[in-house]
């Protein structure tokens, strides 16, 4: 039997109105008008859910069942469960031992749970299989019909050793950390920005959320108890204090195995940092409702974003826009100073930057990385571009030291002919070396020398082999 909680605060009748009539008329002239838009304004109902799962995988996948009907029950348009919804084991081997594709049979049941209740849901985080030793922490999103429509792979990994508080957990032992900040996602409650627990502490992931165009940030969670009790609810007014955005934090409650016990304490929090909804103890379901208008009363009353000085810190937007290596386009063809770049030799691409097999390779794995953009120099680039490019390089290196089981990797730019460079169009060369290199200092990267000249066919067969790796 589930405890449904409805815990819904009128803030806008206290709080923000209260910040309001503080206000003069000539600063806020359109008080009078905001409260009638308040009134007509259709609300959202969403539902926030919070469980203690544990190592069996189908007895959590029917209390999230249950969950799901208890706020269909209560006319939720949106439900949001917490991370690790499908399993909480006590070993590595069982995480991974547990692990499914998103096409397996777990996604497949909460998309006949999300078809058959009517409801969007947000899968705060389950196990998404990757290799044979690691998986990934996966927030998924399902409309009503059943469809998937986002997901998104948590990019910062929990490790922390507080042997004083007796809690050890190393989250990247198991767990792929993922590469892109994924577009908030469009949804009948509004555009729900992706996020996952420990992601709570990184500010900077939830303002570029926001200016993304998220209205929600959802942190789903299993915070531990020592950390729970002192920084959970204060990191989430945070979140929405500065991001303007509400924010839903479902949680996992209680003890799971003699290992791990989680803080609970679902909530939501609105953008002005008020709790308007939160779970008791246990199983439970909070409902809660979400205002789209009152998003833009706050932030037009609180006009942070105007005031930003992008001119002396960071703009936050995503760095990263990776496209799946899956869906480059191998008809493509891009420019590549006098020259051009095959789209099938390309094994990795962002939206400003390509990494692609080379046609004459100083040593067997000689690859390289270049701006889309045709410019010469690296004082040409913008600094979007700048930014970009090495976020590339160093994965790319990564991957080069990997695949080539080498003890180290060069990375070289030539600028101007006097330096060897032969393609006018700036690009970087990444080449594994297996061991110490003596005499090479003045390498002509580009120039061609004696080194023999590959097909597109060689070429392409080796932009295959890497693309697995992004």
């Amino acid at each position: 039997m589930l405890k449904i909680s409805n815990k819904n605060c009128l803030l806008y009748s206290t709080t923000f109105a209260s910040f309001l009539e503080g206000c003069t008329a000539k600063r806020h002239p359109l008080k009078d008008s905001l409260r009638k838009m308040a009134l007509l304004q259709s609300k959202k109902i969403v539902a926030v859910c919070q469980m203690t799962a544990k190592s069996d995988k189908k007895i959590n996948i029917g209390i999230c069942s249950e969950l799901i009907k208890a706020a269909k029950s209560q006319n939720a348009e949106m439900v949001f469960l917490p991370e690790a919804c499908d399993f909480i084991g006590e070993k590595r081997s069982q995480f991974v031992d547990n692990a499914e594709p998103v096409n397996g049979e777990t996604v497949h049941s909460f998309c006949q749970m999300a078809e058959q209740n009517k409801v969007w849901l947000s899968l705060g985080g389950i196990l998404e299989k990757a290799d044979s030793e690691k998986v990934r922490n996966s927030h998924i999103v399902i409309n009503s019909e059943g469809d998937i429509v986002s997901v998104y792979h948590k990019i910062h990994m929990f490790d922390v050793d507080i042997p004083e508080k007796n809690t050890r957990i190393m989250e990247s032992d198991y767990v792929l950390p993922g590469e892109r900040i994924v577009a908030p996602a469009e949804t009948p409650v509004g555009k729900v920005g992706l996020a996952i627990c420990y992601d709570m502490r990184f500010p900077e992931l939830s303002l570029t959320l926001a200016k993304m165009g998220a209205d929600i940030l959802t942190f789903p969670s299993a915070f531990t108890f020592a950390t729970g009790a002192v920084h959970w609810e204060t990191l989430l007014r945070a979140r929405a204090i500065e991001s303007q955005c509400y924010v839903i934090a479902a949680a996992q409650t209680g003890t799971h195995n003699s290992k791990r016990s989680s803080w609970g304490h679902a909530m939501v929090v609105d953008p002005w940092g008020t709790v308007i909804a939160q779970c008791s103890e246990g199983t439970n379901v909070a409902i809660a409702e979400i205002d789209l208008s009152y998003v833009q009363k706050v932030r037009s009353s609180m006009p942070v974003w105007q005031h930003r000085r992008s001119d002396l810190y960071a703009d936050m937007s995503p760095l990263k826009t990776a496209v799946k290596s899956d869906e480059i386009d191998d008809s493509a063809v891009y420019r590549f100073g006098s020259t051009t770049v095959h789209g099938s030799t390309v094994f990795y691409k962002t939206n400003k930057t390509l990494a692609f097999t080379n046609k004459r390779c100083a040593v067997p794995g000689h690859v390289l990385v270049m701006p889309i953009r045709c410019v010469q120099t690296l004082k040409d680039l913008e600094n979007d571009e700048k930014e970009d490019l090495f976020m590339v390089l160093k994965k790319v290196n990564e991957v080069v030291r990997t695949v080539s089981k080498s003890s180290g990797v060069t990375t070289g730019i030539q600028t101007g002919t006097s330096a060897g460079q032969t393609v006018k169009h700036l690009h970087v060369h990444v080449l594994p070396r297996k061991s110490e290199v003596v005499g090479d200092d003045n390498v002509m990267l580009d120039a061609l020398h004696d080194r023999q000249e590959r097909s597109l066919a060689e070429m392409s067969e080796e932009a295959s082999m890497l693309r697995p790796f992004f």
